[in-house]
């Protein structure tokens, strides 16, 4: 019987104990452009997963793709091969006014507005960051001088339907083809912003929830590259600051040790 996992195909000794974790396979080289010894051990589908050296720590760097299904295969092969420690580096959009675009969130916790973690717990259960891998990120950010803050995460499946776009102040629109949006949809993000969630994106509540029923150790934290409602193309800079993201989940993840 093969011992490759049978979506990734890693196998045992492929990947490390302590994992980095992007969404887009495009970004896996820009975290480990510093690192010696690399070496790509899959790149299959989304998942693109690259380990190395950072100063002398081996570690990985793995991407998810978009969402919470894809997230959750990753993260159970990873785990299965003996990944114990987790730090997502993102993207995502600012709930809270306070947030300036290229500034970073620190997740303390995520709300489960996705189809995935509900498949494993009752929703009752607390998507929670590890307080270990919250601590290590807010000290890093701290050292190394970059604004962020800390805060929930909204987490969901649906990019068009969740997000929506600013017509005027104080007003919104929909996002998805056609126009299509339930009026539930506005309140949703309305109700959110009152509730003080500081950001929203896609992989960090089926993250947390994982780690947790798995035992593991997991935190996210995101560029904020654009603000929800959108407030149009001249907002959005996906990859402002993330030089600077990596930076602190690197910082983070060597104190971890």
């Amino acid at each position: 019987m093969s011992d490759a996992q049978p979506i990734t195909g890693c196998r045992p000794g492929d990947v490390t104990e302590h994992v980095f974790l992007c969404g887009d396979p495009g970004r896996v080289e820009q975290i480990a452009s510093e690192w010696t010894e690399t070496r790509e051990v899959c790149n299959v589908r989304e998942y693109r997963i690259i380990r190395g050296l950072d100063d002398g720590l081996p570690v990985t760097v793995a991407s998810t793709g978009i969402g919470a299904p894809s997230a959750a295969v990753l993260i159970e092969e990873l785990a299965k091969l003996g990944s114990r420690t987790f730090i997502r580096v993102g993207s995502s959009g600012g709930l809270d006014p306070a947030l300036q675009l290229g500034e970073l969130a620190i997740t303390s916790a995520s709300i489960r507005d996705d189809g995935t973690s509900a498949s494993y717990v009752i929703p009752e259960y607390p998507a929670a960051a590890h307080h270990r891998v919250v601590a290590a990120l807010e000290d890093a950010a701290v050292s190394l001088g970059v604004p962020h803050q800390v805060g929930v995460t909204w987490s969901f499946d649906a990019f068009y339907a969740r997000n929506a776009t600013a017509t005027a102040p104080g007003e919104m629109a929909s996002m998805s083809y056609g126009g299509y949006w339930p009026s539930h949809m506005e309140a949703r993000i309305r109700d959110m912003q009152a509730a003080r969630v500081m950001n929203c994106e896609m992989e960090s509540g089926v993250l947390l929830t994982l780690a947790g029923l798995f035992g593991l150790r997991a935190g996210s934290i995101c560029i904020v590259s654009d603000r929800t409602p959108w407030e149009g193309p001249a907002q959005i800079d996906f990859e402002a600051n993330m030089g600077s993201c990596v930076q602190v989940a690197r910082t983070a993840m060597r104190s971890l040790v």
